[in-house]
């Protein structure tokens, strides 16, 4: 499966696919929002899943039913919340959407070459909200004690022993 690759763009300045994992998401900028929004951030976590999934639902749905115009806003929304958060792979892939689609409003045609992102958008926005998930939910980071140990490695090797 192909993963997008960030870091780099073919000659023409678009994205470009790679069989290479990229770090999809700016971990630095991402800890420096969190710390300068302190309290809000998972606040701005929790807006940023709401929003994105109804953006990512409504690109699918613009290419579904063809509309190129609604595919403008929420790959214009889902763009800027993910550059604020340091998720940048994902916020390229919606603006190729975005200036690909306000392109072929302008020569009024339908921008079918587009399917492979919104493919791909829907994949890596999941990603990235796991990522993010991972990153601040302190359950899903600590590891996962024995069952019945609460935390502590059991060690009664020497009980009921003479």
């Amino acid at each position: 499966m192909h993963k997008w690759d960030h870091a780099r763009g073919d000659r023409d300045g678009e994205l470009a696919l790679t069989d290479e994992t990229p770090d999809i998401v700016d971990w630095t900028l991402f800890e420096k929002n969190r710390k300068e929004l302190g309290p809000g951030f998972i606040r701005i976590i929790s807006y940023f899943r709401e929003d994105g999934a109804k953006s990512v639902a409504q690109i699918e749905h613009a290419m579904r039913e063809q509309n190129t115009t609604a595919l403008v806003l929420p790959a214009h929304t889902i763009k800027g919340e993910s550059r604020q958060l340091g998720a940048e792979t994902l916020a390229k892939i919606a603006e190729l959407i975005e200036t690909t689609a306000r392109l072929c409003i302008e020569t009024h045609r339908f921008p079918d070459e587009l399917v492979p992102e919104v493919v791909e958008l829907r994949r890596l926005f999941s990603h990235t909200v796991e990522l993010f998930d991972k990153a601040t939910n302190p359950l899903m980071t600590r590891p996962q004690a024995s069952a019945g140990a609460f935390g502590r490695k059991v060690n009664n090797q020497g009980f009921g022993r003479i």
